[in-house]
């Protein structure tokens, strides 16, 4: 029977009830937290995947380096020197 919980032998247990109704309060702010948590992901990995565009000149003898060091890190030439610059950018901070 929804709303009425019963014990094995078919009798209501009091305060059975009034602590179903605080978990299921429980579960409802849990799942607008972890509603709002996606929404903040969404958002984080929007602003993460907009991208600025350079012009890059690098001596030929440079660029066969980092296509090399691509290759092996099995990344694109644009995502080593993407994984560079962030590693630079962290170790200076």
């Amino acid at each position: 029977m929804p709303g009425k919980n019963i014990d094995n032998n078919g009798i209501s247990e009091p305060g059975l009830d009034a602590r179903e109704e605080k978990l299921l309060k429980r579960k409802e702010k849990l799942d607008a937290l972890e509603a709002g948590l996606k929404a903040r992901e969404k958002e984080l990995a929007a602003k993460e995947s907009r991208r600025k565009q350079i012009v890059l000149r690098l001596p030929e003898s440079l660029w066969s380096e980092i296509a090399r060091w691509a290759e092996d890190d099995f990344r694109s030439i644009n995502g080593q020197i993407e994984y560079l610059l962030t590693k630079s950018v962290r170790e200076r901070k």
